[in-house]
């Protein structure tokens, strides 16, 4: 049996006082490609809050890579980070630094010490999504496009079982999303994470087909189960 990356068992989210999806269930694999899609104000992005532990779960249970969602306090968040990469749709990269020192700066926060180590590391992901020339650039002397492969780079630092994509091809043109639809892909295939990743665009979903999570109407549905309308 594949290893479960996520689990959420009769969850209830909120956002402040009000229920925005209810009855929640839903299981990932390791080595999964899920979208998970939905109209703004459905819940999609609760969803994914819950799972990084930024949206406090107090009805139902999840587990996420091995961390109990529930009742999680502030000092566990970081150890759940961790194990997770998160990539946003507007690049959120340090301006005032290079790509690689954006990297350093997260192994840094993660607690890597050792220097050699920590250069190895940027070295391997800069490789893993084809920047290993543009390391010494600063992000405004990259196209949006080899922005986005940073965030990805970044998210895969501490080699993550899953990574949370946040609309990552959203301000992207159609070919550059193709680019890193394919790059995420070859992550799931070649290294075996698992990927949740939130969208709005369905011709990205037509031409990379995959499980579909929905959020409508207050409740998750899951096309694996046949829920999906």
């Amino acid at each position: 049996m594949s290893e479960t990356v996520v689990s959420i068992t009769n969850a209830n989210i909120y956002q402040g006082q009000s229920l925005v999806l209810g009855d929640v269930n839903v299981k990932v694999s390791k080595g999964e490609f899920v979208y998970l899609v939905g109209k703004t104000g459905t819940g999609k992005s609760s969803l994914l809050k819950t799972l990084y532990g930024e949206l406090p779960l107090s009805e139902g249970e999840a587990t996420v890579v091995g961390h109990k969602i529930q009742g999680i306090t502030w000092k566990e968040i970081p150890f759940l980070r961790r194990d997770l990469g998160v990539v946003f749709q507007d690049f959120q990269l340090l301006t005032d630094r290079n790509v690689i020192e954006n990297l350093r700066f997260v192994l840094m926060a993660t607690g890597w010490k050792d220097k050699a180590m920590m250069d190895a590391k940027i070295e391997d992901v800069l490789d893993k999504v084809g920047l290993k020339s543009k390391g010494f650039k600063m992000p405004f002397e990259i196209s949006g496009g080899e922005q986005q492969r940073v965030e990805i780079a970044r998210a895969m630092l501490n080699s993550p079982k899953l990574i949370l994509a946040d609309e990552p091809t959203g301000n992207l043109d159609p070919e550059t999303s193709d680019e890193i639809m394919q790059l995420l892909f070859s992550i799931v295939k070649e290294y075996g994470s698992t990927i949740i990743m939130a969208t709005h665009d369905y011709i990205v979903i037509n031409k990379f087909p995959a499980r579909i999570l929905r959020t409508e109407g207050g409740k998750v549905y899951d096309s694996a189960r046949q829920e999906i309308r």
